[in-house]
């Protein structure tokens, strides 16, 4: 009896000491660990709680946030506490705490009470450290090298002509100061453009690469005259300034920083760009001493410069290196700069200075050769297996002095000239600073000796967002194509935006980028990434017109239509749907509408959109009025897709102004896309074919929504479509983005598999067989062979063959919708995601006779379950009937479903005929 009543006591004192179910982790503010530099006044903060991993029903039902000047003071947190709080929400919490000032560094961690009210430990302490907040607190002056003036080279004309003026190597600049007491702490906010790299003592202080990010950086007098005629009247400019710690690489006396400075996009001399300007640094350095006196170096026409072995290094042209013009120890100290000249000051970019709370570019993978081939006396090939953009890197290397070694990047089209002249100092290293290549394979011509494999690595250097998914089916081919894609898209991201080709064009063009953002965001974190290029998007937009260009940030030799500024509105959207963040939103919600009013001006008494925008000579220019592009046969009208963007614009835009709470514009922006809806209808349908079009035209209708009685119709006119092209897509890339998911919500399941399944043209399998490690331009193989903009017609893999959804009512995956659709030719798929609530995903795998259907829900999220199977099969869970589950609701049958409601946790569904 007395051992009963010890069992008894100790189950009633568990609920009081048992361990929290959840506990945070992956702490982020404004969407990066750690940032370095942060200027928003009262930083976003975010975690995701993370569940033992056979509990289910778990979540969050309060938060407490600590955030302190260091880490000893976060017992007793001097600069908010915020208490208890009582709330689910673990995504963009609003520091609430003492207002922030200048280069303040803050120390931050959070515990979570889960749903039977537990607390958990503390998590571990993350950091941020604030930017310079107000515009005189930058003491410092822009300079650059005397040698150069302020203008930037001209741009080479159409087509690609050599470059005839070569800009001069790149500048060293030095700065040499003393530290006589004990350093608490030093950092250093600085800037470089177009591209720098800084040196502290002889070191480069971070792994960054490319950087800043690329924005539009200030005013261009030069482009109403271009190829492709913008009046300079932006909504804004920005600079980005990046901080470092540099305490570690200080000591007692003498240190020297220095900068080696890139031409990069500010001065491009390349006719799809115009530049803005010389290479120009800005610096400001704060030593923290432990008397707590500071002291703050700063650039100005004291520091030095001097020309650098980098000869020539243009984005778009390559880069030349000479190592006999090695100054050794010009950024350490002990150097004598006496030859040196003063640097001179440069005129301030109009852009405003701010924090760079963005990625940089890294490198992010290195390759050894695959195979080694000589060509000749000192010639080799060289190949990697996978194209890349990048670098070769040279090394455990050796020869005279003078000795040059050139570099043929080999893709299908030139990326730039690369080469490298020995100093003839023993063994030498190199790879280029300030541009990329694109290649797959290299020819190396005049190699001094047998080139070993241990000489040569390919880097790959992009912006280095993170995976965040796993998609695996048992197709290779599906496998294949998911992989080339996600090669392909890493190839175009640098400096914090998405190129459409990463050596043609390097341009940020706003339809590829619209259209690929749903896929990209089911593959990548990429949340600190698309918030950064969406503001350049709104940027670049004319706030009195409301005309958002076709790239951004912008380049004269951007080519597009209105599906590409309607990148305002799609990017903003599918990242609330993806992400959760309601202030996307809300920054964005101005310029959507001034979008649609700028979309207005084109549309005719009919609700059409005819968008005729015009060049430097008034008349229509085709580059400002694409429509569907690169279609494998016939494409529809222009103005069909102009419509279709204005209706789908105006959809957007009301569905925002109802979350955000307008309910009067919501009702507005309902009416005129439901206006627009008809006007497309009455248009575009033939009452006597039954059809909108082939080429994606009756994609496009039934994504809008047709009316019932003409849906029967429609969907047989696609039959006989996809019959005709022998199961091949028709569609260009706004087509090809909603072609696969229209097939699939459509009952067409089985021919948007057929369609995704095929290896001829025109097909991703097309290009498979032709080799491709990356996708391409055109589906017949033409154009570029490094393109990412007809990813967009992959989210098929993730939304609706694996089966897994955002719900925008709920978004940023709080609820999920798993509605798995198995086409018979595949015995598995699983899709995996990190989502703002941790790792979520789906995995089914058939049988003869048997389904199982794995899922996993995050903390925090709940689902709603559709299990494929026919009415009157036995559907369990686990091993059981659903019904004995507590965290799991049968809702019925819909369709060929059983639908059921689950809390967090794992599921296991089996379904037996």
């Amino acid at each position: 009896m007395k051992h009963l009543s010890v069992i008894l006591l100790q189950a009633l004192l568990i609920p009081f000491f048992a361990v929290c179910g959840i506990k945070p982790v992956n702490l982020t503010c404004e969407y990066l660990t750690d940032p370095a530099v942060v200027d928003v006044l009262q930083p976003r903060l975010s975690w995701v709680n993370e569940a033992d991993s056979v509990e289910r029903g778990q979540f969050q039902t309060a938060y407490q946030i600590r955030v302190a000047s260091s880490p000893g003071m976060l017992a007793t947190p001097d600069l908010w506490d915020s208490h208890k709080i009582p709330s689910p929400e673990t995504n963009r919490i609003v520091y609430n705490g003492k207002p922030l000032s200048s280069g303040q560094e803050c120390w931050w961690q959070v515990r979570v009470w889960d749903r039977n009210g537990r607390p958990s430990e503390w998590s571990k302490p993350a950091f941020w450290r604030m930017g310079l907040l107000h515009p005189s607190d930058w003491q410092a002056m822009w300079i650059g090298a005397p040698w150069q003036g302020e203008e930037a080279l001209p741009p080479t004309p159409w087509p690609s002509a050599p470059l005839k003026t070569l800009p001069p190597p790149a500048p060293l600049l030095r700065k040499a100061f003393y530290v006589q007491k004990e350093v608490v702490k030093a950092v250093a906010f600085v800037t470089g453009l177009g591209y720098f790299e800084l040196y502290v003592n002889g070191s480069k202080v971070s792994d960054d690469e490319l950087v800043p990010n690329q924005t539009n950086y200030g005013k261009r007098p030069g482009l109403p005259e271009r190829s492709i005629p913008l009046e300079d009247s932006f909504r804004e400019y920005r600079v980005m300034y990046l901080a470092y710690d540099i305490t570690s690489f200080l000591r007692q006396g003498e240190n020297v920083v220095g900068a080696m400075l890139g031409n990069g996009f500010y001065n491009p001399g390349k006719f799809w760009c115009e530049g803005y300007g010389t290479p120009r640094f800005i610096g400001q350095i704060y030593l923290t001493y432990s008397d707590g006196t500071e002291d703050v170096i700063v650039t100005d026409r004291s520091w030095k410069a001097s020309r650098g072995p980098v000869v020539m290094d243009m984005v778009y042209f390559g880069e030349h290196y000479d190592a006999r013009l090695e100054q050794p120890g010009w950024n350490a100290p002990g150097f004598d700069d006496a030859l040196w000249e003063f640097a001179a000051q440069r005129r301030a970019p109009e852009g405003k200075l701010v924090a760079h709370t963005a990625l940089p570019d890294k490198v992010t993978k290195r390759i050894a050769p695959v195979n080694i081939r000589r060509k000749g006396p000192g010639t080799y090939r060289v190949s990697f297996g996978e194209e890349i953009s990048g670098r070769l890197r040279i090394q455990n290397v050796s020869a005279p002095a003078g000795h040059k070694v050139t570099i043929r990047y080999i893709s299908n089209l030139f990326s730039g000239d690369n080469s490298y002249t020995f100093g003839g100092k023993g063994i030498e290293t190199y790879a280029a600073r300030f541009n990329w290549f694109v290649f797959h394979a290299v020819e190396i011509s005049n190699w001094p000796g047998e080139l070993r494999p241990d000489q040569l690595v390919a880097e790959a250097v992009n912006t280095a967002v993170e995976e965040a998914a796993v998609f695996e089916t048992s197709s290779a081919l599906f496998n294949s194509i998911n992989r080339i894609w996600k090669r392909s898209q890493l190839d175009n991201m640098h400096g914090g935006i998405a190129s459409d080709c990463p050596h043609r064009e390097r341009s940020a063009y706003t339809g590829d980028g619209q259209i690929a953002c749903v896929t990209v965001m089911h593959n990548f974190d990429a949340r600190a990434f698309y918030y950064k290029w969406i503001r350049d998007i709104y940027g670049a937009q004319n706030p009195e017109t409301g005309y958002v260009p076709n790239g951004a940030p912008w380049q004269p030799g951007c080519g597009g239509g209105v599906a590409w500024g309607a990148a305002i509105c799609i990017m903003p959207w599918e990242f609330y749907v993806h992400y959760g963040a309601r202030d996307i939103l809300s920054d964005t919600y101005e310029a959507m509408k001034d979008y649609v009013r700028y979309m207005l001006n084109w549309v005719d008494t009919s609700g059409i959109m005819y968008h005729q925008r015009t060049g430097k000579d008034g008349k229509p220019l085709q580059w400002f009025n694409l429509g569907e592009w690169c279609a494998p046969g016939q494409t529809i009208p222009d103005d069909m897709a102009h419509t279709f963007y204005l209706w789908y614009c105006t959809d957007i835009t009301a569905k925002t102004a109802y979350v955000l709470g307008f309910e009067e514009e919501r009702r507005k922006y309902e009416l005129l896309a439901e206006r627009t809806r008809q006007a497309f209808q009455k248009k575009y349908f033939d009452p006597v074919k039954g059809t909108y079009g082939d080429g994606g035209g009756n994609i496009l209708a039934l994504k809008m929504g047709v009316p019932a009685d003409q849906y029967p119709r429609i969907i047989e006119a696609l039959k006989r479509n996809l019959k005709a092209t022998r199961g091949h897509l028709d569609t260009g890339i706004l087509g090809t983005r909603f072609f696969f998911e229209v097939l699939a919500e459509n009952g067409l399941q089985d021919l948007a598999f057929e369609a995704m399944n095929k290896k001829t043209y025109p097909s991703y399998g097309y290009w498979l067989k032709k080799g491709a490690t990356t996708t391409r331009e055109r589906w017949d193989n033409g154009g570029s062979h490094n393109h990412p903009m007809f990813g967009g017609g992959l989210v098929w893999f993730y939304r609706n063959l694996a089966g897994m959804q955002a719900d925008p009512d709920e978004p940023g995956y709080k609820h999920i919708v798993f509605r798995p659709q198995p086409v018979p030719e595949l015995d598995r798929v699983a899709y995996f995601l990190q989502t703002p609530y941790g790792k979520a995903g789906i995995e089914w795998k058939q049988e003869k006779d048997r389904l199982t259907v794995d899922i996993l829900v995050p903390p925090g999220s709940h689902a709603t379950v559709y299990v494929p199977a026919k009415k009157g099969c036995t559907v369990l869970e686990s091993g059981r009937k659903p019904s004995e589950s507590p965290f799991l609701q049968e809702k019925g049958w819909k369709d060929t479903y059983a639908v059921f409601e689950a809390a967090s946790g794992k599921y296991q569904f089996t379904v037996q005929e």
